[in-house]
């Protein structure tokens, strides 16, 4: 409810105006019973999503009053990003992205209101899909001071200053599953488990064990309607029901309390399927339906999501609750108007008894478009699907993982189980590429089906990026939506301007988490920081951020430029190419290499394979390294095959930090100004290191200890990689 309307009032007014009303039964209606028995179709994925864009596009062309920030707002956008999942136009999340750079990506102005944390919901799942951390920063700062402070005490919504705990039912959607969120973002389980903790605080005093159903708030514990049945309010038990599926899409599946949702998720569920009506809606009174006639969208949109949502996942019979959510969506389908305005929804604050039936408001519309999702999954699973699970056993979280489902090709697409959303992917010579995050011994479920089943495919943004750049000296280039690299070509050796023999691996520092190169270039102005980045970086003839030589125990010898290049795939999730090196001298003993090359969205690490010819069979030492600056940096290696540099501040530049990860070294030395990593390669077999680039101005590393840590994460995770199984 609106905070306006939250200030203590006389009971009677308030259960006219706040409309906080009923239910009962335990049984299956007629009604109810009669839709299992029905079994209505499955609405088609291409209907389902043409409704939702037409609700969504009046939406966006109606906006409200309401401040971008506010509980409805956060609502409405929570549904416009489901619909961003699975839509073909990309306008819906790029909605939400102005909505968040508008308000500077902050909550609402309460610190503790559960209102104004939901909005942090989209904020959320935007930076799962663009990795920036500007989306995070002013909730994460906010949410630690709660931390710091949190409010506890009593819940009884009678007591001042009661609002800033989770004391009204409503709150366990708007604030719970927004702090879970904000852990599966960043890794930190403290969010989560407040969002736990507080959950079953405000369970434990608004939850009747009997009726199954949640009170609005404590007011309504002796409250009666007038057919002498307990004050429940549809909507109010709908927020719960949708907040509990929104939990536990971020409740990892491991977790201990994951069971205790489950079994109050199951429980609500049936019990709210008891109390469908017979056209498919539910009514604002749970338990005394025939004292409020009028029909209601909203929490019947709740309902519908989180029924079809259960059902998607396992968790609630499908041949039982699947026909209670179709007839449900078929029943809000109906209350959408020709120019996709969705009616009957009972407006804020109003007497749930006589309202306009041409209401609206952007909540509902939210609520509609969640459950649109799930019902659109629905359709996509008619003749089947195959499951693609990932299991994370060990002990790291892997954030942004590159993962590829064995001899799935480019026909085929990847929903993701608990979301519906559809995944960005990208065939490769193996199979089907995509990115996973998962907690600490958790395990993620995909659904792969063929790609002509979808209704639309959602844009996918390139985030790699590789190419020849003959306009720059014969450069080649690439880059994923974190750092940027260069190697030099042909034409910069004969040029007057520059004369360079280099095969040294050059890093353009990235603040901006998009592909930038090409503007670059275009501009020619790389060496400024226009506020996405620049280079500072200096290679001249050392080997930079990673190139390579072979080592006679004294010197590193090392080839001239690169004489020709290959693109083997550019984005939009890797970018692959080979680059050649010809014939060097190494001691008297002729080397060539052949060296692919491959980044990953999200990631500051490229993944190098070379190949050298030579003379022989004998091995040689190939020695990696990274430039070694003059002044005060922090260098680190490990016998586990990595070594890092945070290199000396260079002026209002910041620090470039560089680092190598060469699984089966066998040393490290410094020698001739830089630091090398040792490892013996035999001719014609591949040779596979990582080189990897930070800067503290990016936002993500804003000191050497932050990036150790991701260099020591990286190798850790390269050491056990995790298992893709599909099932038959």
């Amino acid at each position: 409810m609106s905070r306006s309307l939250l200030a203590p009032f006389p009971l009677a007014s308030l259960c006219a105006s706040l409309c906080l009303l009923g239910v009962a039964g335990t049984a299956l209606p007629p009604a109810a019973a009669a839709s299992v028995a029905v079994q209505p179709a499955v609405p088609a994925p291409q209907a389902v999503l043409a409704m939702m864009e037409r609700v969504a596009d009046w939406q966006l062309a109606h906006p409200t009053t309401y401040p971008a920030d506010d509980w409805t707002e956060g609502v409405g956008d929570a549904g416009f990003m489901a619909l961003s999942g699975i839509s073909g136009q990309r306008k819906y999340r790029d909605a939400m992205q102005a909505r968040g750079e508008q308000a500077g990506w902050k909550l609402g102005p309460s610190r503790y209101h559960a209102d104004d944390q939901v909005v942090g919901q989209t904020y959320a799942e935007l930076y799962l899909q663009v990795r920036d951390p500007r989306m995070l920063a002013p909730m994460r700062s906010q949410f630690d001071a709660v931390l710091a402070e949190p409010r506890e005490g009593t819940l009884d919504f009678l007591v001042p200053g009661v609002l800033h705990r989770w004391s009204w039912c409503d709150a366990l959607f708007m604030g719970p599953p927004t702090w879970a969120r904000l852990s599966a973002a960043t890794g930190d389980p403290r969010y989560l488990e407040f969002a736990i903790s507080h959950w079953w605080k405000t369970s434990d005093y608004l939850y009747d064990q009997s009726e199954h159903l949640y009170f609005r708030d404590s007011r309504y514990f002796q409250q009666r309607e007038a057919n002498g049945k307990k004050v429940f309010w549809g909507r109010g038990n709908g927020w719960v029901m949708g907040g509990l599926a929104r939990m536990l899409q971020y409740i990892p599946d491991n977790h201990p309390e994951r069971p205790r949702f489950v079994a109050q998720f199951r429980d609500m569920a049936e019990r709210i399927a008891g109390l469908q009506q017979a056209d498919g809606l539910w009514r604002a009174s749970l338990l005394d339906p025939g004292s409020y006639p009028n029909r209601e969208t909203s929490g019947t949109a709740l309902y519908t999501y989180a029924l079809a949502w259960g059902v998607n996942q396992g968790l609630l019979p499908r041949a039982v609750y699947g026909p209670v959510a179709q007839r449900a969506w078929q029943a809000l389908s109906s209350h959408v108007e020709a120019d996709g305005r969705l009616v009957h929804v009972q407006p804020i604050g109003q007497d749930p008894k006589h309202f306009d039936p041409a209401s609206t408001d952007v909540f509902a519309v939210g609520g509609f478009l969640l459950a649109g999702g799930e019902i659109y999954r629905m359709g996509l699973e008619q003749g089947g699907v195959r499951q693609v699970a990932v299991a994370n056993p060990g002990p790291l979280r892997r954030q942004e993982e590159s993962l590829e489902v064995p001899g799935a090709g480019a026909d085929m697409a990847l929903v993701d189980s608990l979301t519906a959303r559809v995944l960005p992917v990208q065939a490769t010579e193996r199979g089907l590429l995509f990115q996973a995050d998962l907690a600490p011994g958790e395990t993620r479920r995909y659904l792969l089906l063929p790609r002509s089943r979808l209704a639309a495919q959602p844009p996918v943004d390139a985030r790699a990026h590789a190419r020849f750049v003959p306009e720059r000296m014969d450069d080649f280039a690439w880059e994923s939506d974190r750092t940027a690299h260069r190697v030099y070509g042909p034409a910069i050796m004969t040029d007057p301007r520059e004369m360079l023999v280099s095969s040294g691996v050059d890093v353009w520092s990235k603040s901006a988490h998009r592909l930038v190169l090409d503007e670059w270039y275009r501009r020619g102005d790389y060496h400024l920081d226009r506020g996405e980045g620049l280079d500072f970086y200096h290679v001249g003839q050392t080997r930079g951020c990673g190139g390579l030589g072979i080592y006679d125990g004294q010197r590193l010898h090392v080839s001239r430029n690169y004489s020709s290049w290959k693109v083997l795939a550019d984005g939009p999730l890797r970018a692959v190419f080979e680059l050649r090196y010809p014939a060097w001298d190494a001691a008297g003993r002729q080397v060539e290499e052949t060296r692919r090359v491959s980044i990953d969205a999200g990631s500051n690490f490229s993944r190098i394979e070379s190949r050298f010819a030579s003379p022989g069979a004998a091995p040689l030492m190939v020695g990696v390294g990274m430039v070694r600056r003059d002044g005060a940096g922090q260098y680190r290696e490990d016998r586990r095959g990595w070594m890092s540099y945070w290199e000396p501040q260079h002026g209002a530049d910041g620090n470039a930090a560089c680092a190598i990860v060469l699984p089966g070294a066998t040393g490290f030395v410094a020698q001739q100004g830089q630091y090398l990593a040792l490892a013996a390669a035999t001719p014609g077999q591949p040779l596979v290191y990582y080189l990897g680039a930070g800067w503290s101005k990016s936002g993500d590393f804003p000191d050497a200890a932050a990036w150790e840590a991701y260099v020591a994460n990286r190798a850790a995770r390269l050491a056990a990689p995790l298992a893709v199984s599909v099932s038959p």
